[in-house]
């Protein structure tokens, strides 16, 4: 029932999809790179777009077969029908939309971003049902298994590729650009960032539409709270302002309670998994400098599996299964690294927020950097913003928000009595 309603859902991602190249096409301001070569080839010949777009996807499905070879897995056939449905409802949109003739510049480029915004929406329910790729996409995935290339570059590569290609071959057949515009340059930058956005606003839908995997997916992490219950293994996690001495605090805590410590260690932990340095993992880590310029050059990813990701978001994944596996071993204190929301379903954590006035802040950072009061004060707020920003973009939260912890605590108030109030929470 589950693949049955994942199919069902594959479809209507594919017509959204066929409805959004249409869109964008009949803009006449060029079409989305991956259909740029059956759009001039259309032009120039008699047969349709969407005839031309099943014989470019048989010939990226043949191309994969030569690349692949003996790995080319027997469920990538199921391509081949998808691509002849794909182009079927690309003539059938097209047909459709026959009465839009957008004349002037203006109501052009407003055809061309409603296009854009139902590609994108298109392209995010064919990821959301996670049971085959276009060929434009398998065949990149193809290049990347092959030959160990980053997706994400790969991908810019081939929609750079095809849009010149195409360009060659407008001026080949018609001796002028035709078919390639300003619109297939926006549409190469804007459809990955819309379907990126529409997967991150709405992630709630997910457990409503496959509510079995949802199951499966939380069992374990449910296991090991209940074992947690039975061990009595508390954790404490730590969310903290910069240059409060919320590092020095969980340290002291973790000591006089006999618990485990757990800050850069995790670090370490995770750099083996991911293939990343602890140099490279701990500049981006708890830092987003704008979320939506992150979602913009990161969007590429949206079309790869988790082992295809951002690095960022590979982080972030590596972090959050690390902070479940140290809860899950023994009672510990944690910091940062939105551990109050990794572990938010777990009724043995302790979620804490360390804050203090700024003046004191901008103090222990001039100490402890060597920086002017100007300086400490702009490095404050500018690695303040990074994490507020970093929090709420995986969390979707208010970083340092009330609601989000069981106790906010001045650090000014001395070690000793924090810790005290600490230890009788728990």
């Amino acid at each position: 029932m589950n693949k049955l309603k994942r199919y069902i859902l594959f479809l209507i991602g594919l017509f959204i999809n066929s409805l959004g190249v249409s869109l964008v096409t009949k803009a006449s301001l060029g079409t989305s790179p991956i259909s740029s070569i059956p759009y001039v080839l259309s032009l120039n010949f008699p047969l349709s777009l969407g005839n031309f777009t099943i014989i470019f996807s048989l010939l990226l499905i043949i191309l994969q077969i030569i690349i692949l070879r003996k790995n080319f897995k027997l469920e990538n056939i199921l391509q081949i029908p998808v691509s002849i449905v794909f182009g079927y409802f690309i003539d059938f949109t097209m047909y459709l939309l026959v009465w839009i003739h957008p004349q002037n510049y203006l109501m052009k480029l407003i055809a061309l971003l409603i296009g854009c915004i139902v590609l994108g929406f298109g392209v995010y329910i064919e990821v959301l049902a996670d049971v085959v790729m276009l060929p434009g996409e398998s065949f990149v995935r193809a290049i990347v298994q092959t030959w160990n290339t980053n997706f994400g570059t790969t991908k810019i590569i081939f929609d750079s590729s095809m849009t010149i290609i195409a360009g060659v071959l407008s001026f080949v057949f018609s001796a002028k650009l035709n078919g390639v515009r300003e619109g297939t340059v926006i549409a190469a930058l804007l459809v990955g960032f819309i379907a990126r956005l529409f997967g991150k606003q709405l992630e709630f839908i997910k457990p409503h539409l496959f509510p079995e995997d949802y199951k499966n997916a939380v069992s374990e992490p449910e296991t090991a709270a209940s074992a947690e219950a039975s061990d009595h293994k508390n954790v404490i996690v730590i969310g903290r302002q910069y240059g409060c001495g919320g590092h020095d605090l969980g340290k002291a805590l973790a000591e006089k309670l006999g618990y485990e410590f757990y800050d850069n260690e995790i670090i370490k932990m995770i750099a083996g998994t991911t293939g990343m340095t602890s140099d490279f993992i701990r500049q981006r880590e708890e830092s987003m400098t704008n979320s939506f310029l992150y979602d913009f050059v990161n969007q590429m990813y949206l079309y790869g599996n988790r082992d295809e990701e951002a690095p960022k978001d590979k982080i972030f994944e590596a972090e959050s299964d690390a902070i479940k596996q140290l809860a899950a071993k023994g009672s510990c204190v944690i910091i940062g690294r939105c551990s109050d929301y990794v572990l938010r379903d777990n009724k043995n954590v302790l979620k804490v927020f360390f804050a203090a006035p700024l003046e004191q802040r901008i103090k222990r950072v001039m100490e402890r950097l060597n920086l002017s009061e100007k300086d400490a004060e702009q490095a404050i707020r500018k690695e303040d913003k990074r994490r507020a920003d970093n929090y709420h973009y995986y969390t979707n939260r208010m970083w340092g928000a009330a609601g989000s912890f069981d106790i906010t605590l001045n650090t000014e108030l001395g070690t000793d009595y924090i810790v005290k109030c600490i230890e009788d929470a728990m």
